[in-house]
Parts: C-alpha cells; sequence; structure tokens
C-alpha cells in the first residue's frame, strides 16, 4: 500500500469529524427557537399569524446574512411631500372662536349686571350678535330731543359703562341714529349731523373714565338708515334714536370682521346646542 493512502484516510476522518460537528451545532432548541420569536414579534410588532406545521431549522452556522437581491428601478415615477394636518388647524380656529364666543357672553353678563337698574328702566338695552356686544342707549334718557349733548343725569351711567371696556376688550364703535323724521335748524342741516354729533359726545365721555386707547374707538353717524323698529309708530321712532356703543370682542379683530354676521350666529348656535342650552 503506498505511503500517500495513510494521510489519505487520516484526512478524510478529519473531514468526517467536521461536518459530524457542523451538523450537531446547526440542530435547533425549540424552546430557545419559540422564546425569541416572541422577543422578536414583541419589539416589531405581526400584522397577522400563519400557522405552519413545522418549526424551521437552521442549516448552517456560517451563512447568518441574507444575500441583498439584486435592486430594479421601479418603473413608476413617485413625487413625496410633507402636508400639515389641516384638521388640526381647523380644529384650533374653532377653539379660538369657541374662547371669542365665551368671552363675549361674559362681558355681556357684567354689563347687564352694571347696569340692571337702567335695563329695567328701559333707558338701556344690551345684546350679542356673534362676537360683539351692542349697548343701545335711548334718547329718551340720554339726550334732549334735537340736542346732542350728553344729559348731566346719564353721565354715571356712561361711566359704569367705561369702567367695564379697555384694551382688553377689543375694538369699539360708537354709532348714532335717528328716526325717519327730517331736522333742519341753524346747529344741524339734516339727521346724519344730530347722529354723528351725538355719537361723538357719547364718545368723549367714555374715553374720559375708559381705559381703552383712542384709536381703538371708531364713531360713525348713520341717520335713520339702520332702524331697529318701524318708524310709523311713536314706540317705534323712540327705539330707533339712539346712540349704540358696539365692543368687538377678542384679539383677532380683523378676522372676526370678516365674518358675516349669520357666520357668527351659526357658531354661537352650534356651541349652544353642544352645551345643551337649545334642542
Amino acid at each position: 500500500m503506498p505511503a500517500w493512502v495513510m494521510t489519505f484516510a487520516d484526512l478524510m476522518t478529519l473531514l468526517m469529524c467536521f461536518f459530524v460537528l457542523l451538523l450537531a451545532f446547526s440542530e435547533m432548541d425549540v424552546a430557545k427557537f419559540k422564546q425569541l420569536s416572541g422577543s422578536m414579534k414583541e419589539a416589531f410588532g405581526v400584522q397577522s399569524e400563519v400557522e405552519v406545521k413545522t418549526i424551521p431549522k437552521g442549516t448552517s452556522i456560517i451563512a447568518q446574512e441574507f444575500s441583498p437581491g439584486k435592486p430594479e428601478p421601479t418603473p413608476i415615477n413617485t413625487v413625496r411631500q410633507f402636508t400639515i394636518d389641516s384638521n388640526r388647524n381647523t380644529l384650533d380656529a374653532l377653539d379660538r372662536e369657541i374662547k371669542e364666543i365665551e368671552e363675549t357672553r361674559d362681558h355681556a353678563r357684567r354689563l347687564r349686571i352694571a347696569l340692571r337698574e337702567e335695563i329695567e328702566a328701559g333707558s338701556v338695552s344690551i345684546q350679542t350678535e356673534g362676537m360683539r356686544v351692542i349697548v343701545h342707549i335711548m334718547e329718551k334718557a340720554s339726550f334732549d330731543s334735537g340736542y346732542a349733548d350728553v344729559r348731566a343725569e346719564f353721565m354715571p351711567v356712561l361711566t359704569k359703562i367705561s369702567g367695564l371696556i379697555d384694551n382688553a376688550s377689543g375694538d369699539v364703535t360708537i354709532s348714532g341714529h335717528t328716526d325717519n323724521i327730517p331736522i333742519s335748524n341753524s346747529r344741524f342741516r339734516s339727521n346724519w349731523d344730530l347722529s354723528t354729533s351725538r355719537a361723538v359726545s357719547v364718545a368723549h365721555e367714555l374715553l374720559k373714565f375708559s381705559a381703552i386707547d383712542a384709536e381703538k374707538v371708531t364713531v360713525t353717524g348713520h341717520a335713520d338708515t339702520q332702524p331697529r323698529a318701524d318708524n310709523d309708530t311713536a314706540e317705534g321712532r323712540a327705539k330707533n334714536r339712539r346712540v349704540d356703543i358696539t365692543i368687538v370682542r377678542g384679539n383677532e379683530i380683523d378676522r372676526i370682521r370678516r365674518m358675516s354676521i349669520d357666520d357668527q350666529n351659526n357658531l354661537v348656535r352650534a356651541l349652544d346646542q353642544l352645551e345643551g342650552n337649545t334642542p
């Protein structure tokens, strides 16, 4: 027998032992596999579970990584972009408007408490329109017929009103109104003059005691163009002869002005329904 045969036999025997060891090392512990698979499932999440007949078994301790596939370009061109959450913005705007409505109601409530006697006497009335508080000052208590100077006995009422208006209240518009009976004398050429002069008189008295800045106040005269009642009756004409102090609540005055009164009132009704105030 040639001498190299013994060396070859020893080598084959060693190779056989080596592969036997490889096969022995590749056997998988079932308990360890289940424990490992549970940990991986909790770490990465599983969309669905598929029942299998047998447990996967390892075949090699050498090949521990997968070979990457050859990348191929997709035939579909796609464009990806980041978007903002428009629903969140809408909800934020709605929250701000609801807050403005609540502040409007609270301001109107404080005015009604301060002017309770005047409201009961019919010399003042208060209403809200959307995010606006409107104080109606009637002529019978505040002005003499055909004059634009505020009566001395009505000054304390204006002091009460001015004490509840400051820069945090928003913008203030003081508007004068008359009935449809024309006036023409040495002082006033028309109802436009009279309504504007009365609004200016109220503005002067209001700014004496209010903490609001003058640039936040607007004065207008409307004559008989914006009646509250029918001018065909004496009672209706009395309601139309007035000076209105309109307070626009909140810090977003420009945004609120762009909203129509109907939109603001719809928002008020929606809030009432959420609070259970109306059916």
